[in-house]
């Protein structure tokens, strides 16, 4: 079966390919030029139902017509996965977006040197995410626009030039929607405490971190000199800073993005060739 650049196929059927694929078809992509290959027969019912989807519960020849294999399985069943994917996508381009496993092993899975390996988050499901991608040294500059047409439907995406690089993105901005729900949580509860309900306190909070947000992405100074100028000494907010600052906030922060960078290094380990 020859190869049609245009059409893509997707291992595993979980949330972030259900982001990529919601996002290739609201930008034009026929339903007809994806496939899924997803072992849950309730995930296959749900993107068929959602997207329209062929969906497959084993890979099969028909996979040899996509120019595009995006990797959407867990770090530890990956391995597996690429056996039965390696005899029908020979000439594909190949995406991971699978946490910690590394280039060197999905290279030797699957034969192939033409690799990007990407780290994406959770709010490329609303088309709102932070994705970094690494490529390989065959990977062209075709093979780069083609992945970057698919990420950019989730939002946005940068390149690193040297793949540890990613250990850094997975403790930042892949673990990074977590870290923004833990402060959430506790901005909530503490509104809760306060006096405010629990709708307001949630409204409040949320609507505080986009605002911010917003306002750091329009800002060409850094966060460090936005937060100064909101913190008059004596005010409120002087208080609040001064007891994390007090409380050692700040160095318990970059000692768990730490924590997490460590794990992703120990799955590439650990799940690896």
């Amino acid at each position: 079966m020859s190869t049609d650049n245009s059409a893509i196929a997707f291992i595993g059927g979980g949330n972030m390919a259900s982001a990529i694929i919601g996002g290739l078809i609201r930008t034009g992509l026929p339903a007809s030029q994806i496939e899924v290959v997803e072992p849950w027969d309730e995930a296959r019912t749900r993107l068929h139902s959602q997207f329209g989807v062929a969906a497959q519960a084993q890979a099969g020849s028909s996979l040899a017509r996509c120019g595009l294999v995006v990797w959407a399985v867990k770090p530890q069943t990956f391995r597996d996965a690429a056996a039965p994917v390696r005899a029908h996508a020979a000439n594909a381009l190949h995406l991971s977006v699978a946490a910690g496993i590394r280039s060197d092993s999905i290279a030797q899975w699957l034969g192939t040197q033409r690799i990007v390996r990407s780290m994406p988050n959770t709010p490329a499901l609303v088309g709102k995410g932070m994705t970094a991608l690494f490529a390989r040294n065959a990977v062209t500059a075709s093979d780069k626009a083609r992945v970057e047409q698919v990420i950019a439907t989730t939002g946005q995406y940068l390149w690193v030039s040297a793949e540890e690089q990613l250990d850094a993105v997975t403790a930042l901005s892949g673990s990074g929607p977590a870290y923004v729900f833990f402060f959430l949580e506790a901005m909530t509860a503490a509104g809760v405490e306060m006096g405010l309900t629990r709708e307001q306190a949630h409204q409040l909070a949320v609507g505080t971190f986009v605002g911010a947000s917003e306002l750091a992405r329009a800002s060409d100074e850094p966060p460090e000199v936005l937060r100064q100028r909101v913190t008059s000494k004596g005010g409120t907010t002087y208080a609040a800073i001064t007891s994390m600052e007090h409380d050692g906030v700040n160095a318990l922060f970059i000692k768990a993005l730490h924590a997490a960078r460590q794990r992703a290094r120990e799955l590439g380990d650990e799940f690896g060739g």
